[in-house]
């Protein structure tokens, strides 16, 4: 029985991605690879709606985009406030400390979203800070943070702000230089539907006047002019750039602005149906890349799923077996009616739910 992901990343892989990956490889250092890479170029500034040259792509995953941000934008001694609220959070706070940045954390409760207020305390409190890093989507815990309201707090201050959206773009229609986002990161096996192994880091003019160079392979000064001439400074994920062309132009064929509303419409339909069978919704403000269940049965339940061959994630850290988090990416609303399906039965066996059909009934009339 082949297994369904309903997991953040990877995700489900899309026809049309498979047709790419099955095709032999071609070299890199030929004229067909550089046509083919300035064409996913063209098509990811169309993504995030600017026509700046200023991206990269890495072979790496969404970490590596990560490191990159700062050894590119930072230097030793640079005071950073990073808002940390789950998993990934922390990882910011890793990656700024082991680069010897002067990190100020922002610890937010697991669950909830950053408070402005607080963001705009912490900045008026320390001098000269240079940079505020966070998730737009913490999918540790499934936490919204909405990047116009960092922007908000930054107003005019020389303040580079730099978003994880590893989880968000593809799933959001991200205008980062409406946004106030200076540094934005992204990674393949998320909603842009790949294999992991590839990440991309997009910056602003104002971001570029700060960089630095301290990376070796994650450098932007290194990789930024070849991949402006299709062609990049170390080995390349080939298949995965030519996957991407596919799945690019599938989000911009869609259109992105209705690629976001069928997110919040799957968003909204599960997160009322599990209210509505007193489920409780473990992030005070979702993201809409996933639904994140808390409850004292949650690794039961993830465990029956996965025997019925649906493999949703758990929680990690201070969450393991407390919440089970349903991934929206890469998925369509019939896979989600067969999760639904499944999911109502093993309610339904655990007591959870006291009749069978109310989880399904109660998604159907709002989706």
């Amino acid at each position: 029985m082949e297994e369904r992901l309903f997991t953040p990343g990877p995700v489900k892989l899309p026809e049309r991605v498979r047709n790419v990956l099955s095709r032999q490889i071609i070299h890199h250092r030929t004229q067909e690879f550089t046509e083919e890479f300035l064409e996913v170029r063209n098509l990811f500034k169309r993504l995030v709606h600017s026509p700046s040259e200023n991206f990269v792509f890495f072979a790496s995953s969404g970490t590596g985009a990560m490191e990159s941000a700062v050894l590119n934008f930072f230097k030793e001694g640079d005071k950073v406030v990073v808002i940390s609220g789950g998993k990934f959070g922390e990882r910011w706070v890793q990656l700024g400390r082991h680069w010897k940045l002067d990190v100020i954390e922002y610890k937010v409760d697991w669950g909830k979203s950053f408070d402005p207020n607080m963001l705009e305390d912490i900045i008026k409190k320390n001098d000269k800070v240079k940079g505020i890093l966070y998730q737009i989507s913490e999918s540790s815990t499934g936490a919204y943070n909405d990047p116009k309201l960092v922007k908000e707090v930054v107003g005019d201050r020389e303040i580079i702000t730099v978003a994880d959206a590893i989880t968000a773009l593809g799933v959001y229609d991200i205008d980062p230089v409406k946004e106030g986002i200076d540094v934005l990161v992204g990674g393949s096996q998320k909603a842009l539907m790949l294999p992991p192994g590839l990440s991309m880091l997009w910056f602003s003019d104002r971001a570029g006047k700060n960089l630095t160079d301290r990376a070796f392979y994650f450098s932007i000064k290194k990789e930024l002019p070849k991949q402006k001439e299709g062609q990049t400074a170390f080995t390349p994920a080939i298949m995965l750039i030519l996957a991407l062309k596919e799945s690019l132009s599938m989000l911009l064929e869609k259109g992105i602005d209705r690629v976001e509303s069928e997110y919040r419409k799957i968003s909204y339909a599960l997160t009322e149906a599990f209210k509505s069978c007193n489920l409780s919704i473990f992030p005070e403000n979702p993201a809409i890349s996933m639904t994140v269940i808390y409850h004292d049965k949650a690794d039961i339940i993830r465990k029956k799923l996965l025997q019925k061959g649906i493999r949703v994630a758990g929680g990690q850290d201070r969450l393991k077996g407390k919440i089970f988090r349903i991934s929206h990416m890469g998925v369509d609303l019939f896979d989600i009616g067969g999760l639904i399906f499944v999911l109502d039965s093993i309610l339904a066996e655990e007591g959870i739910i006291k009749e069978r059909g109310k989880l399904i009934k109660a998604f159907s009339e709002r989706i």
